[in-house]
Order: structure tokens, then C-alpha cells, then sequence
């Protein structure tokens, strides 16, 4: 049996729920199964969580990934000691929380650039936090492209056996659809291509959804698939890249559901975001591609109305690290000069 990958867990921001659906998560026996979890955060708010949650577990403070145990029961952390609980308030937006969450998934960051971890897990952070603490990213996916340099990495959902790439991500859709040409197509088409080859998907097909009603009919309803789409997939296409569409989107996702595609090429946020999360809102997980490491992360955010009240479901962080660990050992890395 292969070596078990170590997993990085950073805790998110501490005001939120991150602290308790990570130590939920790990008291999930199935998790030890498969990998080795290693929070980084805040002992004090690790305890804190674990008190709230009501479970037994006991928290062994490491100062690298080599000192774990690893052990069901017990809960790895490296201690950046970085929150004072007199002032940590749930559920409140806090300068001290978001400068925590930051350093959190910066020092994971270090540990998976240098291979001390396999792989990323991470929680919800909170963007108003952020720019309290003057910590100048909106989201995980900024940050992580400038702690690896890393330009315009990738984002892609899965969903059971449903993956889903996104053309374009957080814009007002008249905006999304000027960034639908034929050259950011194929662009995008072949590195969907490569990041599915890093995780170790052979023989691969992937599916352009459609932006207009029954792919635009030829023209009828729209121009875009005529002028655009279509010739963006054919230039992928000759350049070795297993491509078909536009499929109307109306079908494509249950199509990849059942097999019939390896991934589908969203075109704009909502259009993928629907059809993953109403396939299974909490096992919906995201993936960052084109970055040197692996990382996964929940598709939720820091529930600040619900946060230290032990009602916040930890499927999402669950299924985020069961699908590190399943990435893990097929994941191709690229080294960081």
C-alpha cells in the first residue's frame, strides 16, 4: 500500500465555521483512511471549535508535517498562535481573523511548495475580514496565484463524476460574454486538457456548454456559437484536443453526469455553479488547477449567522479532503523555480 499523502487543512477565517467543520471533518475515521489531515491555524480556536462541536478529540501541536501522528482521535495542527480569544468575536467581520486566515493558507502554501504536503484542503475565508487587515486578495484563488506566481489559474468543480471548467468566473454576464472569443476558447479547452492530465484522467473528452437556447440554432438565437464558440473549439480541436459542441447547456451537464464527457467547459459562472450545486449543493467541490500543488477547497463560504452555534454542516470540507487524497497520488506536480 502506498504512503497516505498529508493533506493541509488551513483552519479559514476564525470568526467563521471553519474552525468547527474542520473539527468535524476529523472525526471522521474514513478521513485517516485515506489521508494524513494537518490543520494549520490557532490552538486556542481549534479547542474552542472542538468544545462547540462536542466531540472528543485532543490536539497535538507539531512544528513540521513529519512530527504527526495521524491517528483518528487526534488532531495534527501547526499553532501559528496569531488570534487573541479576548477579542475573537463569531460571526463578526474582524481585522485580526482575516489577517489569521491569510497566514494560515500562506504557510500551507510554503509546506506544499516545498512537498512537505501533498496537497491543499482549504476552509472559507471572509473578504470583508481581508481588507480589514489590509491583506490585499479577495479570495483563495488570488492569493494563491500570487504566493506561486502562478498567472489566471483554473477553477473546476466536481460533483460526483461531474467536472465542470469555467470560461469566465466572477463578471456581470453582458461582461462574460465579450470574453467569449474563439481564441479564449481554445486557449482554455487546452488547458482544461492539461490540468485533467495532472489529475491523472486518461483518454479525455471534454464538452463546450452552449451560451444560447439549442446552441443558437445556427444563428437564429444568437451569433456567439457562429462567430465564436464554434471556431474555438475547432482550433483545440486541431490542436489535438478531444473537444465537441457547443452542447446546449440544458443537456450537457446531465450528459457529463452519466459519463458521456470527462469535463464540460462552462462559459460563465452561473451556467456551471447551477448545474453542479443542484446536482449536490454540499458535495460540491472546487478545484484549482495550474497551480504547482493540488488544492481543493468547499463551495461555501464563512455562514457568519451560524458560526459557533454547531449547526454547520462539514460534508463539503469532508468530501474537499477525501477528494485531495483521491487526486493525491495521480497529481502531477510542477516545480517552483
Amino acid at each position: 500500500m502506498s504512503e497516505k499523502p498529508i493533506i493541509a487543512i488551513p483552519m479559514g477565517d476564525p470568526a467563521g465555521i471553519g474552525p468547527e467543520i474542520t473539527a468535524k471533518a476529523l472525526n471522521n475515521k474514513e478521513i485517516y483512511d485515506m489521508c494524513k489531515p494537518l490543520v494549520v491555524g490557532d490552538l486556542r480556536v481549534l479547542e474552542k471549535a472542538i468544545q462547540i462541536v462536542e466531540k472528543d478529540l485532543q490536539v497535538n501541536v507539531i512544528a513540521s508535517p513529519e512530527e504527526g501522528l495521524y491517528e483518528y482521535g487526534t488532531i495534527d495542527l501547526i499553532d501559528l498562535q496569531n488570534i487573541n480569544m479576548d477579542e475573537l468575536e463569531y460571526g463578526v467581520v474582524q481585522a485580526q481573523c482575516g489577517r489569521a486566515a491569510y497566514e494560515y493558507v500562506e504557510t500551507s502554501v510554503t509546506l506544499a511548495k516545498t512537498g512537505s504536503v501533498q496537497a491543499l484542503a482549504t476552509t472559507p475565508i471572509n473578504k470583508e475580514s481581508l481588507k480589514a487587515a489590509g491583506v490585499p486578495y479577495i479570495g483563495h484563488t488570488e492569493m494563491l496565484e500570487s504566493l506561486t506566481n502562478t498567472k489566471d489559474p483554473l477553477t473546476m468543480f466536481q460533483v460526483r463524476d461531474l467536472r465542470i471548467f469555467f470560461l469566465t468566473r466572477h463578471l456581470s454576464l453582458k461582461d462574460a460574454i465579450t470574453q467569449m472569443t474563439k481564441e479564449r476558447i481554445r486557449d482554455y479547452l487546452v488547458r482544461c486538457d492539461q490540468a485533467l492530465e495532472r489529475l491523472g484522467v486518461e483518454k479525455r473528452k471534454i464538452a463546450v456548454a452552449a451560451l444560447n437556447p439549442h446552441g443558437g440554432e445556427g444563428g437564429l438565437f444568437g451569433m456567439e456559437e457562429v462567430e465564436e464558440i464554434v471556431p474555438g473549439i475547432e482550433a483545440a480541436v486541431q490542436h489535438g484536443i478531444n473537444a465537441v459542441g457547443p452542447v446546449p447547456a440544458d443537456s450537457v451537464f446531465y450528459q457529463a453526469l452519466q459519463g458521456n464527457y470527462d469535463a464540460v467547459l462552462s462559459l460563465y459562472h452561473d451556467q456551471g455553479h447551477i448545474a453542479a450545486k443542484m446536482t449536490d449543493f454540499h458535495r460540491t467541490i472546487s478545484i484549482t488547477n495550474g497551480l504547482p500543488f493540488l488544492r481543493t477547497s468547499v463551495d461555501h463560504g464563512t455562514a457568519f449567522d451560524i458560526a459557533g452555534k454547531n449547526v454547520a454542516s462539514s460534508v463539503s470540507l469532508e468530501e474537499s479532503i477525501k477528494l485531495a487524497a483521491e487526486y493525491a497520488p495521480k497529481f502531477t506536480r510542477e516545480t517552483i523555480e
